[in-house]
């Protein structure tokens, strides 16, 4: 600015050429005519250097989409700049768009949005989970962290999502997480969309429990209907991953800082779910609604529960009421969640026998010794196969169904499980 200034004063005393004038300051002449004209127009003041920003730009966002951007925005708070131009494609065709770091940006400016924290990562645990290839091949399942409500009382939503598609099966507001309530909902599911190939949950009853291979009555249902139970390692959400991801959208956007009474949760959770399905965009389904991707299994509901197939050189027995097993004119305690079930015996080697329910092997029955020693759950720890006893109260891991390998040497054998009537 100085330099302008002083440039100015000499020009205006005379004394140089402007020639002679540019070669003193060391400028170039078209710069020394612009501030000549600059100061012809509006004096010194105008001598101040200028943005060389451009006035307009062509791409530049026009007010209608902006507005149009806000108000969605306003609408579907939790949605971000991706899902936002998705649903204006599809609802305006011919309207020229911009980038979706631009809308950020714009949601940035405007207070609509906030950074989020990087979530700390860790190594994949090795689990013989099935692959989400196909609708239905795995669904995962899971209770959303409880609330109160108006009445005071506590709202547990179990929810139920298909793995392929990311649609939401069910979410059910049920005033306790217990055995009867979550197979009700279960049943209902399962007459209206047909049976899964597999069902992912965490170790937490009614998904799991502490007899042997952590067998609920849930999961002994599961088996009989041909279903898969897959449990994740205690401690890993991220193993059910897509499962929980769907959680954060259903706290932000359907557990309002408002208690409703019950019924009214049940309502909201009703039309949450139905805009989750067919209108919101998922990225991972290259910004399409999950509802487009899902498809109801082929298999249905059968009507009478089946029992368990065993191959022809399988021994079958039942367990009786009280959760035990005769066999060769011993008692052996099972679970008590197998009570009255059809359970199948295969001899590996004399005097030693596999007890099976359905395709998951239990445990090996010694009867020579008369000793029963549970086989560990894949997915065990190295201390749950040494044989080494766990503290009351943490779960089994990973129960997994298929083909078993039985070890040459089997566990130690360990005393059975205490009755938990949880």
């Amino acid at each position: 600015m100085d330099e302008r200034v002083k440039f100015i004063a000499a020009y205006l005393r005379g004394e140089l050429a402007v020639s002679r004038l540019c070669d003193a300051f060391g400028v170039s002449r078209k710069t020394a005519y612009k501030w000549i004209a600059r100061y012809s127009e509006g004096g010194v003041a105008e001598l101040v250097e200028r943005s060389r920003r451009p006035h307009a730009h062509p791409n530049a966002m026009s007010p209608k989409v902006e507005s149009l951007i806000i108000a969605t925005r306003k609408e579907h708070a939790f949605w971000g700049p991706k899902k936002l131009l998705a649903v204006l494609r599809g609802s305006y065709p011919g309207l020229k768009l911009p980038a979706t770091s631009t809308v950020g940006h714009l949601l940035a400016r405007r207070g609509l949005s906030h950074p989020r924290r990087s979530p700390r990562r860790s190594s994949p645990y090795g689990q013989p989970f099935l692959g989400y290839d196909k609708p239905n091949a795995v669904w995962c399942a899971d209770f959303k962290g409880h609330f109160r409500l108006l009445d005071r009382t506590r709202c547990h939503p179990l929810t139920i999502s298909d793995g392929f598609s990311r649609y939401l099966l069910r979410c059910e507001a049920l005033r306790h997480p217990r055995h009867e309530p979550v197979k009700e909902v279960f049943e209902q599911t399962f007459r209206e969309f047909g049976l899964p190939d597999a069902i992912r949950t965490d170790n937490g009853p009614p998904f799991s429990s502490l007899t042997i291979g952590g067998l609920s009555h849930l999961a002994v249902w599961w088996i009989r209907l041909g279903i898969r139970p897959e449990r994740i390692k205690p401690g890993r959400p991220d193993q059910n991953g897509r499962h929980e991801r769907m959680h954060r959208t259903l706290k932000h956007e359907a557990v309002g800082e408002d208690r409703l009474e019950f019924a009214s949760q049940q309502a909201r959770f009703d039309q949450w779910r139905k805009e989750y399905n067919e209108v919101r965009p998922h990225e991972a389904l290259e910004q399409r609604p999950p509802a487009e991707y899902y498809e109801s299994s082929p298999r249905p509901y059968p009507v009478e529960l089946p029992e368990p197939q065993y191959p022809a050189q399988f021994e079958t027995r039942r367990i009786n009421h009280a959760g035990y097993l005769l066999w060769d004119r011993h008692k052996y305690y099972v679970s008590w969640s197998l009570q009255m079930q059809l359970v199948g015996l295969e001899e590996v080697r004399d005097g030693n026998w596999v007890l099976h329910f359905g395709p998951r092997a239990l445990a090996v029955v010694d009867a020579t010794t008369k000793k029963f020693t549970p086989i560990p759950a894949e997915g065990a720890t190295s201390e749950e196969k040494d044989g080494k006893p766990k503290k009351r109260g943490q779960p089994t891991p990973g129960m997994g169904v298929g083909p078993i390998t039985y070890p040459v040497s089997p566990p130690a054998a360990t005393a059975p499980p205490k009755e938990d009537h949880r």
